[in-house]
């Protein structure tokens, strides 16, 4: 069984998606150019807003969270384990990680892409602000 959550959010014309261990995906509406980590603005939520189902889930031992980034009709899926030390509080960003560090903006840890592996097509089409980016979340369970 999956759990899945959606979050919408949008491009930003100052994207890199240079960071070589983590990617940010922000409510906030402005991103400067050493936000390098950042992929997504203006989302729709943050770790404090996912569903309660979700969270219990993500915060278990061997949890698997599969994370699909779309927009146009470009897509990359990124691979990503939770953790019972997951806090998952933070009121206006979340953050995959390539290590196994945790705090407030930790979504996933030991994730298999960080920024700057995500497809180089789908990076380009984030720099748009007129980008709508669909962001789904899916826990095994």
């Amino acid at each position: 069984m999956e759990i899945t959550e959606v979050i919408f959010a949008h491009g930003h014309k100052n994207i890199q998606a240079t960071h070589k261990s983590t990617f940010e995906i922000t409510k906030e509406i402005w991103l400067s150019k050493k936000g390098d980590c950042i992929i997504a603005v203006s989302a729709d939520k943050a770790l404090a807003d996912l569903n309660q189902e979700l969270r219990q889930h993500l915060c278990t031992d061997n949890a698997r969270l599969t994370i699909k980034i779309e927009t146009e009709n470009l897509t990359d899926t990124i691979n990503a384990l939770g953790s019972p030390k997951l806090i998952l509080t933070h009121p206006t960003s979340l953050i995959v990680r390539k290590s196994n560090y945790i705090c407030e903006r930790t979504l996933a840890i030991h994730a298999d892409k960080a920024a700057c592996d995500l497809s180089r097509e789908l990076v380009e089409k984030l720099k748009d602000s007129r980008a709508n980016v669909k962001i789904s979340l899916s826990v095994l369970v």
